[in-house]
């Protein structure tokens, strides 16, 4: 199996992606965490002891709501989608996207001649070059059967919102039990489970650097877990912290979400490389469609009739809509919860799409530094109510982070900004320079065929329109039709 299969090479288009998705994720888990946090009032008054009414304030812990809300503002991929169809707006995995690039060539492309090699194995397009190339010699500006999906994919990815769904609620009852900040870093334990499927299920070979990479991950998991432990069972925490049987059990819900956040991960990846692919934003846009079927047929009758502490009911619907109602403070954080789990999702997916599985995995590992500091930001300079104090455990945090930081930086080798194991103290005498340099070797020969092909594919380009051309002169005619008499 060729060694570059899972190794991925980073243009700007990739690097502004993976940042917007960071910005905006970093964003919904703030404003996530934020709306837990909210108090408002349903409507109902009381009497004081003076015969005056007050509202009856309660808090807004609503992790279902927070799961619907998401999948109803993904149902916006569906616009952006028919929007860019009807009006052939530029858009990753859409025909009309790589009309323009000279450099596609079957089997490989080189972007901005800088030689960023993408193997046809990891991403196709909606409509591949070559038949590309053949619809529109035989069609002309006949655009519409080249863009037409076929109606069992629109079903079909109704499995993807099912992880989704069983996932986002998985982790947001344990967002809980646990800070943003911890709730994002055990999260990023996700990148273990995508790793064995992408090596188990999906057959693609890992490296052993890759491996590598993972194991650190691990390391900093269970850092990152025992110091939610720690400060837990420590009372240093503020008096809103959660028990440490109750942090016990964030953990453990936290990791079941993220298992099956992974299995959702390599799903999405198979889906957009398939011989008929789904378009990012046809993923995105009936994960939404069918995330939201789910949760009013599924996910809120459970929660309405599971006892609990929401006026009986696990979550009340009823009471969520009424203190959605009745609540500015609360519109207002899910107005910005809903933009942002949007974009969030938009550009996550375009990560997998653009990179991969693992890649959407490691952008989950970069997003608790962003939201960590935001949140040390907000308790310091702009609201204690709301983000997150600076405790003892904190410097075991840092820790943590830095661990993950570390495996994700060999794991993303041999790309700039990377890791290379070559022996050194920090590399505990692992030295794996032959699979760096077979890599190196193999990325030149794939250039190579690259700009070889798509030199092929120009000069047949231009030899079919000199054959074709109305212009030939008169001599070459007769020289053409003396051939065919003699053949």
């Amino acid at each position: 199996m060729s060694n570059l299969a899972n190794v991925h090479t980073c243009g700007l288009t990739q690097v502004l992606v993976f940042l917007l998705a960071i910005l905006f994720g970093t964003g919904c888990s703030i404003c996530s965490k934020t709306m837990m946090n909210l108090h408002g009032t349903n409507g109902d008054v009381i009497l004081d002891s003076n015969g005056d009414e007050h509202y009856v304030m309660e808090p807004f812990t609503k992790p279902l709501f927070q799961t619907f809300g998401m999948f109803v503002g993904m149902l916006f991929g569906l616009v952006m989608h028919w929007f860019v169809l009807a009006f052939r707006i530029p858009f990753p995995g859409y025909d009309h996207y790589y009309e323009d690039d000279d450099d596609v060539a079957k089997g490989g492309k080189v972007v901005g001649g800088v030689g960023d090699v993408e193997i046809a194995t990891e991403k196709t397009s909606l409509v591949s070059s070559s038949e590309r190339a053949e619809s529109t010699s035989s069609s002309g500006d006949n655009d519409d059967d080249d863009r037409k999906i076929p109606t069992w994919m629109y079903f079909f990815l109704a499995i993807p919102a099912i992880f989704d769904l069983a996932a986002t609620a998985l982790c947001m009852m344990g967002l809980q039990y646990l800070d943003v900040s911890i709730y994002q870093m055990l999260r990023g334990s996700g990148i273990i489970f995508v790793a064995l499927m992408k090596q188990h299920v999906m057959k693609e070979h890992l490296q052993k650097f890759h491996w590598v990479g993972v194991f650190w991950n691990v390391i900093s998991v269970v850092i990152v877990g025992g110091t939610a432990l720690l400060a837990s069972s420590s009372g240093e925490k503020d008096d809103s912290a959660a028990s440490t049987s109750q942090t016990f059990l964030g953990v453990c819900l936290l990791m079941a979400g993220a298992f099956v956040q992974a299995v959702q991960f390599v799903f999405e990846e198979h889906v957009m490389k398939m011989d008929v692919p789904a378009p990012p934003l046809l993923l995105i846009g009936m994960e939404g469609f069918w995330g939201t079927v789910l949760g009013i047929t599924v996910m809120y009758p459970i929660g309405y009739f599971m006892p609990g502490d929401d006026h009986g009911s696990y979550e009340d619907p009823f009471n969520t809509w009424a203190m959605l109602m009745n609540s500015k403070n609360i519109q207002f954080a899910f107005v910005l919860y809903f933009f942002t789990i949007f974009f969030y999702n938009l550009f996550a997916v375009l990560v997998t799409f653009e990179l991969s599985s693992v890649w959407h995995a490691i952008l989950d590992n970069f997003r608790p530094i962003t939201v960590w500091v935001t949140d040390l930001v907000i308790f310091y300079y702009i609201n204690p109510l709301f983000g997150e104090v600076w405790t003892t455990y904190s410097y075991i945090q840092i820790a943590g982070m830095a661990v993950l930081l570390y495996g994700t930086a060999i794991y993303n080798a041999p790309n700039d900004g990377s890791l290379l194991l070559e022996g050194q103290w920090w590399a505990f005498g692992i030295d794996l320079r032959d699979e760096y340099d077979a890599i190196r070797r193999e990325k030149e020969e794939a250039e190579a065929d690259a700009k070889w092909e798509s030199k092929r594919q120009e000069f047949k380009r231009t030899r079919s329109s000199f054959m074709e051309s109305p212009r030939i002169s008169i001599h070459t005619q007769a020289l053409r039709g003396i051939g065919a008499q003699h053949n």
